[in-house]
């Protein structure tokens, strides 16, 4: 085999390797500790790029390679974590004031207003609403303007 082809082929092999997620195969995972490395390439032999301080913040995973997934968070932020910090999403962070109700309709009573930026935990959705718990409140939120899984 001629040095030619086997650059062809080793060029070829790293497109499907390093090919990254399709947009409808992204999904959402969550910190499952306290404290989270977020590394600049997909092993521990790269530096730390950041640490995440807060449990079960979802993030959206666009890429993965052997145990690590690429993630994104809310702000844009983006690095790669081992698959032993995170697990399935049961949460979102809301990208603007809202309101939590006692059910599913804008027509429910209000129990309280919850500030940009809240991490709720999702209890169950239904089409437009989530049930939710944060701090002491659990109630329903619509889900529009929010970061993270809706199911």
């Amino acid at each position: 085999m001629s040095v030619q082809k086997i650059i062809i082929f080793v060029l070829t092999s790293l497109i499907f390797i390093f090919q990254p997620i399709n947009a409808k195969d992204e999904f959402f995972l969550m910190l499952k500790n306290k404290k989270v490395n977020v590394r600049y390439g997909p092993g521990f032999d790269y530096q730390v790029k950041y640490i995440y301080k807060k449990i079960q913040l979802p993030l959206k995973v666009i890429d993965k390679k052997e145990n690590f997934r690429r993630i994104i968070d809310h702000k844009n932020n983006n690095g790669w974590i081992h698959v032993s910090q995170l697990r399935k999403a049961k949460s979102f962070i809301t990208l603007e004031d809202k309101i939590i109700f006692k059910k599913p309709s804008k027509f429910s009573k209000p129990i309280a207003q919850i500030k940009k930026g809240r991490l709720l935990l999702i209890k169950k959705c239904e089409t437009q609403w989530c049930k939710i718990q944060t701090g002491e409140f659990i109630g329903w939120v619509n889900v529009e303007n929010i970061w993270g899984p809706t199911n």
